[in-house]
């Protein structure tokens, strides 16, 4: 099998769910555990697919960020240039926006936490992971910051209206997602019960959360498994992208 490098930056996320729809669709794991001290290749191209995962960190410098971040985005920035076939989530995303001249910030709208749903938008109606994915599709969220300001020339592809960037692809071959996919209870719990006592004093009840996480993982799994094959495909090559998802971006680093 044909392996996609898979970036886990934090213990408590790793692949789960996601990791065994594409094992199942074909695609071996290379995973590294950078914050265990994993070494991080300096090209992708070796590589069918990189996947990078999501954690506590903050993607921007000022933040409670990680050392290997700057190599990461160098590694996100040639495998956009080499079109290595990249799914990037929550902080993944955020690095992915970031490595390309994009602005990742502290949320001003507070975080953001549960079960959730985000709306498709037109441009995902050529793309090719995202054309048959539901108009308003059942996400699962948490975090704190958020990307305000896309790439020059990526593509939005869907959006909620307290954090507008919630999905979106750069190039033709690189995706980001703010949510998580990739989730089953036990992780997502986990995260909840790690920050119990500060959600409540927002008035969140984190109980209430894992119940409805729970409930909605039949959904997530009708959506999200699909998803997670057709890019096994586009990293397998047994699925092209559409002509008119491939666009021009600046170079960067």
């Amino acid at each position: 099998m044909s392996a996609a490098l898979v970036i886990e930056n934090d213990p408590t996320d790793d692949a789960r769910r996601l990791g065994d729809w594409l094992t199942d669709a074909g695609l071996a794991l290379d995973v590294r555990r950078v914050h265990a001290g994993d070494p991080l290749p300096e090209e992708p191209t070796e590589h069918s697919a990189l996947v990078v995962l999501g954690g506590s960190q903050d993607a921007y410098p000022e933040g409670n960020t990680a050392p290997w971040f700057p190599q990461l985005e160098a590694l996100l920035r040639k495998a956009v240039r080499h079109r290595v076939p990249t799914l990037a989530i929550c902080l993944g995303g955020q690095l992915l926006a970031q490595a390309h001249g994009g602005t990742v910030e502290r949320s001003a709208s507070g975080p953001e936490v549960g079960p959730g749903l985000v709306a498709r938008r037109d441009a995902a109606e050529k793309d090719p992971l995202w054309a048959p994915v539901p108009f308003v599709p059942d996400v699962l969220q948490y975090h704190y910051d958020e990307i305000t300001e896309l790439p020059l020339g990526a593509t939005l592809l869907a959006t909620s209206s307290r954090y507008p960037n919630q999905a979106f692809r750069i190039g033709d071959l690189a995706w980001g997602t703010q949510f998580h996919i990739e989730c089953d209870t036990e992780q997502y719990a986990g995260w909840l019960e790690s920050t119990r006592a500060s959600l409540a004093e927002l008035g969140v009840d984190a109980d209430e959360l894992i119940e409805r996480a729970d409930g909605l993982m039949d959904d997530l799994f009708e959506v999200w498994q699909p998803f997670a094959r057709r890019f096994a495909d586009i990293a397998l090559g047994r699925l092209e992208p559409p002509v008119s998802a491939r666009t021009t971006l600046p170079l960067l680093g």
